[in-house]
């Protein structure tokens, strides 16, 4: 049993949740501090299930779908699928239940959340088409992360608000710009197999332009919602921190060197939600208290 969980952990890349799973924490102790509803700790595992159950069958899908052109690509013919460590149709079964999970847990959480269920497992699963037809798919994986924070402040309060919309856009843009740093790595490839992304569009040099005023946009994000909440110093710790890590990897990757793209993709940009979600926990707790 532990070895099958093992399995597919390794098979959706369980550790990479913690890109957006800090936003989804955002979201919902926004919805809490900012509004009159009690916390709820029924309310907050159905929320962190939500994010593991939605992460788990976009990762897992795309593997699916990717399976034959990750056996053609030089980097990838190591995933589970092509090294033959799990079958096509034991990934594909996996994303069918989290989807029923998913779904099945926002019916306990409000109508809102269940009616637009069906809405975000489509956005989250269409990303994995999307480099078969445009070069705008980091921008689709972007907006499925960017449903974080809306998600989970809809879980808590039922209705929409203009600083969860900020969050999400600052993921949308945040995600835009360091997936385009990690295409990078398959540029030649993506051109090769005629796959669209940014990089193989515009070029290496382009690319990391375009995502860098992509984390321009998405550190503007995040200091917006300082003009809806009076925020304390913690959170403005966090902005300077979040902006430090986005600048930080684009020092890490040039267009003439992108031997440090995996450092500037997991490591940098796991700092920098982290942190950021904890600044803003600590400054809602001492606001609140």
């Amino acid at each position: 049993m532990i070895l099958r969980m093992k399995k597919y952990f390794s098979l959706v890349l369980f550790a990479h949740s913690i890109f957006a799973m800090p936003f989804a924490f955002i979201g919902f102790f926004l919805g809490i501090t900012t509004t009159n509803h009690p916390f709820n700790w029924f309310l907050l595992v159905a929320v962190v299930l939500c994010m593991v159950f939605a992460r788990n069958a976009a990762m897992a899908f795309n593997r699916y779908l990717d399976r034959d052109i990750d056996a053609k690509n030089p980097r990838t013919v190591t995933r589970d699928i092509p090294a033959g460590k799990i079958s096509s149709k034991e990934a594909l079964t996996f994303v069918i239940i989290n989807c029923i999970l998913f779904i099945s847990t926002t019916f306990f959480i409000n109508n809102l959340c269940f009616y637009l269920s069906p809405i975000a497992i489509f956005v989250v699963l269409f990303y994995s088409y999307t480099k078969r037809f445009t070069a705008l798919c980091h921008v689709v994986l972007g907006l499925g992360l960017g449903l974080a924070p809306i998600g989970a402040y809809i879980a808590v309060t039922g209705t929409f608000h203009i600083v969860p919309v900020l969050y999400a856009f600052s993921v949308l843009f945040w995600v835009s710009g360091f997936d385009i740093i990690y295409a990078l790595q398959d540029e030649e490839f993506d051109r090769s197999e005629k796959l669209h992304s940014i990089p193989s569009a515009i070029g290496r040099k382009n690319a990391l332009r375009l995502s860098s005023f992509l984390h321009v946009l998405s550190a503007a994000c995040v200091i917006l919602p300082i003009y809806f909440i009076n925020f304390g110093w913690p959170y403005y710790v966090g902005i300077i921190f979040f902006c430090c890590m986005l600048t930080y990897q684009h020092l890490l990757v040039k267009p003439t060197d992108i031997s440090k793209v995996n450092k500037a993709f997991a490591t940098t940009n796991g700092y920098a939600s982290v942190v950021f979600a904890i600044c803003f926990l600590v400054d809602a707790y001492l606001r609140t208290s």
